[in-house]
């Protein structure tokens, strides 16, 4: 597959594990279960590995400033009334309401409005079922944590 062509949808949260790419449903993609493992864990903590090619002396907010960019770019879009405009984006949300998340990231339809509609999560892998299901009580406590410290 042409990797410039390839698209991800990554939802849940920001950190580490609660970051769950959704390989499974990348279409004509045929992935061995090792190059699951070693794609999802590089999405989860692409973050530290930037860190890490800069021994230390850097950050990756260089990436995190192209999506502000990036999202930033398609907000107006969809104000100027472009149709089409998907991201995902972390917003109060009730596709994880159930397991204590009122908030998560999924593909999310913008509109001149803001968000038109929130998707759920589409057919889940076993392999992306089992993440969730690790990773959503931390997903729910980043997320008080977050909600407590507005608050402060």
């Amino acid at each position: 597959m042409d990797v410039n062509k390839l698209n991800v949808t990554v939802v849940g949260g920001h950190a580490g594990t609660t970051i769950m790419p959704l390989l499974s449903q990348v279409k004509g993609a045929k992935v061995s279960e090792a190059d699951l493992d070693a794609l999802t864990k590089r999405i989860q903590f692409g973050g530290d590995e930037v860190v890490q090619a800069k021994n230390g002396t850097g950050s990756a907010t260089l990436s995190m400033a192209y999506a502000g960019a990036r999202f930033t770019e398609r907000l107006l879009q969809a104000a100027a009334g472009a149709k089409g405009i998907a991201e995902c984006t972390f917003v109060e949300s009730p596709v994880a309401a159930k397991d204590g998340c009122e908030f998560f990231s999924s593909i999310v339809h913008l509109g001149p409005g803001g968000v038109e509609k929130i998707e759920g999560l589409g057919k889940l892998s076993a392999r992306e079922q089992a993440n969730y299901d690790a990773m959503i009580k931390d997903l729910a406590s980043q997320i008080k944590k977050g909600i407590e410290f507005g608050k402060a």
